[in-house]
């Protein structure tokens, strides 16, 4: 396998070991999917692809197992919550060289690890975030793509970045491990021990940086094709990213800053939302309503985040 560095030269060949790690939990019909999916992705690269079971009753072991192809790996974590089992991938790669991060409800474009290992390579940035679109399980309203509700935000390639998630997400074990960063487990069950990952590398002196082209779609299934889901992820994330920044602060006055911050910018979102709401109740216009209403929402999790209250998103039953 060949590398080029980021003039265009030819890097030499590489012997890196790489684990594209899938979580999973009770998703079969997506696994039947994604596997041979990801497997075919990686066959260029060398790459295996490790299943992180995260259902107590080890649900998907047998399907994975009897799969029949050497690349792919089965992990149990019967622990609950994604932090859990996303640390449990830290433990299985422990003498690979990289980490890919993905999901179980996405897909890969052509390209996708190539682009992503050839940024990394070229560039020896040790924490490299892909890109994320929505891929509809059925066709979208209108107001769904009239603005980035689903998905993530595209940036341009070599953007940096405070944090970001776990979704196509790729770590240089050899630049993370040394710094002992686990995944915060108080966060498995609420959402947002990735952002206090990668805060947390990103504080450490790692940078962490976007690669654009490495591109994979995320399936939207009809039941979060609501507005409901959209007010309720805007306000697990404002929670969870007051809660992850103050994780991370040291104790005493920075951490009451973050308090202090999260708190005028929770109160200026709902504010700004109100008005937005408001407004685009006045122009008749209900995607205008909705980004106000979406604001708000951040802005009431960001509050109860600053006042040491979780919004949980993976509770289970």
């Amino acid at each position: 396998m060949q590398t080029e560095t980021a003039d265009g030269r030819d890097a030499g060949p590489t012997s890196e070991r790489v684990v594209v790690a899938m979580l999973t939990y009770r998703r079969p019909e997506d696994l039947r999917e994604a596997v041979p999916a990801f497997l075919a992705a990686s066959a260029d690269q060398g790459a295996t692809l490790l299943v992180v079971d995260n259902d107590p009753d080890g649900s998907a072991r047998a399907w994975v197992t009897s799969y029949g192809d050497d690349r792919l790996r089965y992990a149990h974590e019967p622990r609950p919550g994604i932090a859990a089992a996303r640390n449990r991938a830290l433990d299985e790669t422990g003498d690979d060289d990289v980490l890919v991060f993905v999901d179980d409800d996405e897909r890969p474009e052509p390209g996708w690890l190539e682009a992503m290992l050839g940024y990394h390579r070229s560039t020896g940035a040790p924490v490299v975030v892909g890109a994320v679109v929505a891929d509809y399980a059925q066709p979208p309203e209108s107001w769904m793509t009239a603005a980035p509700f689903f998905g993530r935000r595209r940036l341009r390639t070599g953007t940096e970045l405070e944090a970001a998630g776990t979704g196509n997400l790729l770590l240089d074990l050899r630049a993370v491990r040394p710094l002992g960063v686990r995944f915060d487990e108080r966060f498995g069950l609420s959402g947002g021990s990735d952002t206090m990952f990668t805060r947390t590398l990103v504080a450490r002196g790692l940078r962490l940086v976007t690669c654009d082209e490495a591109v994979v779609r995320e399936r939207i299934p009809a039941d979060r094709m609501t507005p409901g889901w959209v007010l309720r992820r805007a306000r697990r994330s404002g929670n969870s990213a007051a809660r992850a920044e103050h994780a991370v602060a040291r104790p005493g006055a920075q951490r009451a800053l973050v308090t202090v911050r999260y708190t005028v910018r929770g109160t200026l979102r709902v504010a700004g939302g109100a008005a937005r709401t408001v407004l685009g109740a006045l122009r008749r216009d209900p995607v205008e309503q909705l980004m106000g209403r979406r604001t708000t929402q951040r802005g009431v999790g960001m509050l109860a985040g600053a006042a040491g209250k979780v919004v949980s998103e993976y509770e289970r039953v």
